[in-house]
């Protein structure tokens, strides 16, 4: 891991994630800017956008803390976090995560007219209002007023159209929403194009997690939750803009156990990620299905088997139905044997461990500088 010059240095971001709304005249003049920007096939490490219904399963933190390692280690970039989950205590938990862990700056976009009510697997929205034994709030935040965030499909808009071309890995770990919304968008002052021309425009490939694959109509939960926004992103999305699904067999046999978590950051309990596992019943069987599109998406497809290219038909009772096809956009990851599941553990485990310490470090660096300066 890099040293904690790295952590503090997040203040010398890219501007692009300034919080400028697109309500603004004076933004149209940069708008056009971004649209102008070279077009040519992106080289550069991967740009991340994670579109996550934070706030149910414990998998979507852990996708969180790799981004972070990940970018510290100059392996990607994260452009953003869209929050597909209603609610402004799921985006106060986005918030927590990128304050804690030094990326206070990445902007944050909250779905509205979302999912009423989805299925919550393990309820640790209450993790922003922890506080110490003093009554302070255990963990700071960067964002004052979460009314003011944007929609999820506005800041895609945003972030996409200051991107070169073809250069945006989006990870969807939970619903489809803001993606649905965002396909349906219309042009404004970020770009001239809309949604659908916008996505193809700017992004490379999408991971999602979902899916289910072979004989099996069953329906897959993050898609079932919402069919009609299902529906219109079957219906919408680019095809010739890649799309790779992580089913849930992939990483059904990777448990990441509370024993583990709480014993690999031994060294703190102020720490949003073990505090959850203290504080709330995470013995649900959690797996670490949501990391894998991460991984994935950072360190490309050597780590996985991957099916051949094909199409997907998404029928009305929620199921993805996939067909061969060499000129398909589609492709999903396949399950592994003990060995490669117990060695995705220990990448995770790793990362774990060594972004933890590094933010342990950042946060005392913090409180030293704060001392310093009262």
């Amino acid at each position: 891991m890099k040293n904690m010059i790295q952590w503090a240095s997040v203040a010398l971001r890219p501007l692009l994630l300034s919080t400028v709304f697109c309500g603004a005249l004076a933004s149209l003049t940069s708008c056009s800017e971004a649209e102008s920007q070279q077009r040519h096939e992106y080289t550069g490490v991967p740009l991340i956008i994670l579109d996550t219904d934070i706030g149910s399963s414990t998998d979507d933190l852990f996708s969180l803390m790799m981004l972070y390692g990940y970018e510290s280690l100059n392996k990607c970039r994260l452009l953003g976090v869209v929050v597909d989950r209603e609610g402004v205590d799921c985006a106060a938990c986005a918030d927590v995560m990128d304050s804690y862990y030094g990326y206070g700056d990445v902007p944050i976009g909250l779905v509205r007219d979302g999912i009423k009510n989805p299925k919550v697997w393990i309820d640790y929205r209450g993790l922003p209002s922890h506080c110490d034994s003093n009554g302070n709030l255990m963990f700071q935040r960067s964002v004052a007023d979460y009314s003011t965030l944007p929609n999820g499909w506005q800041l895609y808009r945003r972030l996409l159209a200051a991107q070169p071309d073809h250069s945006v890995s989006i990870v969807s770990i939970g619903f489809v929403t803001c993606l649905a919304q965002l396909l349906q968008s219309l042009p404004d002052c970020y770009s001239s194009l809309d949604g659908v021309e916008l996505v193809r425009r700017k992004v490379k490939c999408l991971y999602l997690m979902g899916g289910v694959f072979g004989e099996s109509e069953e329906p897959d939960f993050n898609l079932s939750q919402g069919i009609g926004f299902a529906k219109t992103f079957f219906q919408l999305w680019p095809r010739d803009v890649d799309i790779v699904f992580s089913p849930m067999e992939v990483g059904q046999e990777i448990e990441y156990t509370p024993e583990q978590v709480i014993n690999d950051i031994d060294w703190t309990d102020v720490d949003p990620i073990k505090q959850i596992y203290m504080t709330y019943n995470c013995r649900t069987g959690q797996k670490m299905w949501d990391p894998l599109l991460v991984i994935n998406a950072v360190e490309g497809d050597s780590l996985f088997a991957l099916s051949p290219r094909g199409t997907v038909t998404f029928t009305n009772g929620g199921g993805t139905l996939f067909s061969p096809s060499p000129a398909g956009n589609i492709r999903y990851q396949l399950p592994g044997d003990a060995a490669w599941n117990a060695a995705m553990l220990e990448r995770i485990r790793t990362f774990c461990v060594s972004t933890s310490k590094n933010s342990a470090a950042f946060q005392l660096k913090k409180r030293s500088n704060n001392i310093n300066n009262q």
